[in-house]
């Protein structure tokens, strides 16, 4: 396994005991987790594919970052730091990357090459430290952290706010399916503590055929 692929491989250890509390807790999330018995979050072990995965689907759709990801896959064969760190940002821009998101994600590559970029640290420490590490990269936001916590950290109380697929499944199965601020939401997720991570995977489930992965 390459250096730079540290993170937890499978599903999480807390997954069933979560499950279990969000469903004596939520009635609503209690038929999300019937719906999709069987499945959940699985970790791939490496940080720099969350990262880069993340970064591809940025404002846009599913269905668009999908497609751009396999091309992506197909210029640089394979997505690792030293094969996307060896393409020029023209060739990864040639990809169906925006200008901006070839450069922030050939920078970080190059990062994670050199040893710049250790994502050993990130393993023992608590999750503000994380996002705050995570934002000082160039593309890097909060909403892109919190994948990376979510689904290479697999930290278990993870609530991403900006993320528009949690704000259309809230709304869809806990209001009227209009629009809800984020204090609502906040409301909404208090029953989910500690285990918010694993609510928010269920609301991602239940609006895309496929699990969503980072």
């Amino acid at each position: 396994m390459p250096r730079w692929a540290s993170g937890p491989l499978g599903q999480p250890a807390y997954w069933h005991e979560a499950r279990d509390a969000l469903s004596a807790a939520d009635p609503v999330m209690a038929g999300l987790i019937a719906r999709y018995d069987g499945e959940g979050l699985v970790g791939q072990g490496d940080p720099f594919l969350t990262l880069a995965r993340s970064i591809v689907a940025q404002q846009i759709s599913v269905h668009a970052a999908d497609s751009i990801w396999a091309r992506l896959e197909a210029c640089v064969d394979g997505v690792t730091p030293p094969a996307v760190a060896a393409r020029s940002e023209e060739a990864l821009h040639g990809a169906g990357l925006t200008r901006r998101k070839a450069g922030y994600l050939r920078d970080i590559a190059i990062g994670f090459v050199s040893g710049e970029i250790d994502p050993e640290r990130w393993q023992g420490a608590d999750d503000d430290t994380v996002i705050a590490d995570l934002l000082a990269l160039r593309g890097v936001g909060r909403w892109t952290a919190e994948m990376v916590l979510i689904f290479h950290l697999q930290r278990p109380d993870v609530l991403p706010l900006a993320d528009i697929g949690v704000q259309r499944a809230i709304a869809r199965h806990y209001g009227d399916g209009g629009k809800m601020g984020a204090d609502a939401m906040e409301a909404c997720a208090a029953c989910w503590r500690p285990w918010r991570s694993v609510a928010v995977w269920h609301l991602w489930r239940s609006l895309d055929p496929l699990p969503v992965a980072y």
